[in-house]
């Protein structure tokens, strides 16, 4: 079995609505790139990754010569071709490497008729519980979907909650002045006093206005504070002054951070990303580390479709030291590009894909008229914010939103996306 092709589609893929983040925005749809790894003898396996367009797809189809008659087996060697660790130094591929990853584990799944988790190992667990990812919103197209008021922000918490079981709660911050999340976060523990919450500003805040904020929450039934200031000194200084458990993405994504990490501790728990991180099983080695230092970890969500979905599902199935429900903005799609459409949630969770492979089938007509969707409306700057055009973020910020401000820019979804429901794609 020797890899014979490689195929790369961006997508742009509807949100409900457009999400608002500390450095700017997603303006109302993902924009990701479908890879597809063929076999000499008919295997299709399916991978993903953030960002698309022409030069993500050469970037795909670059890798060809590293990849044409390698065996898809052989993981190990594949990785050290595409991310030798001097060489990408100089040429990060992580998420290059992720996505093939996920294709050559999906083949090896299809090649014994067997789910990806139990090539990892065996699973633990049924099912993912993921908490709900809340965001300030802008309103879509049509008017709604807005979340900019406390008010509307537990409404939406609350229909969340009721669409999907959600027993846990993530609120993005880093979007308005400190005082004001906080107090949308208050009311949010107010509202659901049985779950379980935790808040992310994006590492946009100061040292001093994280240790303040961290005292202010301590003692509510928090799971953590997730990235509140950058770099590993500056969690380490609020670290020292709070007993809030403090979790990253962003300072902790590599094996030397890691390391760094339990020497001279900055942050409690680690949360591991299957594309950031460069696949399923590079976070599996982190996750056996983390678990001989008894450092929590879970599983963090970087704006995946169904495909990067699955292979979160499969990765949180094995593991033993699964401490907090996972991350997804998968709730914030409007469809997906799989046979069937989106994955159903169920009490808060998602269950473990038990077909071959990631246990998910690309959807031909989706795909296509998704890319198509890409081709209409092009990508979008992601550290950029439509509703305040000459604002650009700084880390800490001192320049927040102004709440009272009814700003509502008409970003673009793809001009079809009326049709989808007569399409079959509701």
């Amino acid at each position: 079995m020797k890899i014979s092709d490689v195929r790369a589609t961006t997508v742009s893929v509807p949100l409900e609505a457009p999400l608002r983040h500390s450095n700017g925005a997603h303006w109302g749809r993902f924009v990701r790139t479908v890879v597809e790894i063929e076999t000499d003898d008919g295997y299709v396996g399916l991978g993903e990754m953030g960002g698309g367009g022409e030069s993500a797809e050469m970037a795909i189809r670059a890798l060809k010569p590293y990849l044409l008659g390698h065996n898809p087996m052989d993981l190990e060697a594949l990785a050290l071709k595409l991310a030798n660790p001097t060489a990408s130094l100089y040429n990060n591929r992580m998420q290059m490497v992720a996505a093939v990853e996920f294709a050559c584990l999906d083949i090896m799944g299809h090649r014994f008729d067997c789910p990806v988790y139990q090539l990892l190992g065996g699973k633990l667990r049924d099912r993912i519980p993921f908490a709900s990812y809340l965001f300030f919103r802008y309103p879509d197209p049509e008017g709604s979907g807005e979340v900019r008021t406390i008010e509307q922000l537990v409404d939406h918490a609350r229909a969340l909650k009721v669409a999907y079981g959600f027993q846990a709660h993530k609120l993005k911050g880093g979007v308005f002045a400190p005082r004001y999340e906080l107090a949308a976060y208050l009311a949010l523990v107010e509202a659901f006093p049985d779950d379980r919450f935790r808040l992310d500003p994006n590492a946009a805040w100061s040292i001093g206005d994280s240790i303040e904020m961290a005292h202010a929450i301590e003692g509510l039934p928090n799971d953590y504070l997730e990235d509140p200031t950058w770099g590993l000194n500056g969690m380490r200084q609020v670290r020292e002054k709070t007993h809030l458990l403090l979790a990253t993405n962003t300072v902790v994504v590599n094996r030397e951070q890691l390391v760094a990490n339990l020497r001279d501790p900055a942050v409690d728990v680690i949360l591991l990303d299957t594309t950031f991180w460069g696949g399923i099983r590079a976070c599996l080695k982190a996750a056996t580390i983390c678990d001989a230092f008894q450092l929590p970890i879970s599983v963090h969500s970087s704006g995946e479709l169904g495909i990067q979905l699955a292979s979160m599902l499969h990765f949180g199935a094995v593991l033993p030291n699964l401490t907090f429900a996972a991350d997804a903005h998968y709730h914030q799609l409007r469809d997906d590009i799989l046979v069937g459409g989106k994955l159903p949630y169920h009490e808060g969770g998602i269950s473990v894909p038990e077909g071959p492979g990631l246990g998910v089938m690309l959807d031909r007509e989706r795909l296509g008229y998704y890319a198509e969707c890409y081709r209409e409306l092009g990508g979008y700057p992601y550290d950029r914010d439509p509703g305040r055009p000459e604002w650009y973020p700084l880390l800490p910020n001192q320049d927040w939103a102004d709440p009272t401000e009814a700003v509502a820019p008409r970003v673009p979804f793809c001009e079809a996306l009326g049709s989808t429901k007569e399409a079959g794609r509701s």
